[in-house]
């Protein structure tokens, strides 16, 4: 699909690019949409242990991810889909303190669901996302 534009931003996102064959988002017309972004040093791929430092971080990582696509970041985000092992309050808690600091100015429609496992060992957390960029 030669008009489709990918996007893999430098470090995990090459990484994932090169060893697993995927990209970390597409711009389709107005939209970017982004592959689940998880709690990962997006230099080095390292994981905190704490949940709530790997949704911060997740957070981050899709902001990351949108900026390298040439997006904005989470003021543009419609859509919000998160994966998290496991599915507790602290996670929903985490992730809606995370709403609130990202995207205070609006609220995007959400599915979260918890997963028995997710893509790396130490994963627990995987946020994807839609955002409309009418560039």
């Amino acid at each position: 699909m030669s008009h489709l534009q990918y996007y893999a931003y430098k470090g995990v996102g090459e990484r994932n690019l090169e060893h697993h064959g995927y990209q970390q988002a597409v711009r389709v017309g107005d939209r970017i949409e982004c592959a689940g972004q998880g709690g990962w040093d997006p230099s080095t791929g390292a994981y905190n242990t704490d949940i709530k430092a790997q949704i911060e971080q997740a957070f981050a990582n899709v902001d990351l991810n949108l900026r390298d696509a040439g997006g904005k970041g989470w003021d543009q985000v419609f859509r919000v889909n998160s994966y998290h092992v496991p599915l507790n309050n602290e996670a929903l808690g985490a992730m809606t303190k995370a709403f609130k600091k990202w995207m205070p100015g609006h609220s995007p429609i959400w599915t979260c669901v918890g997963v028995q496992r997710l893509g790396e060992d130490d994963m627990r957390v995987e946020i994807e996302v839609v955002a409309h960029d009418p560039q």
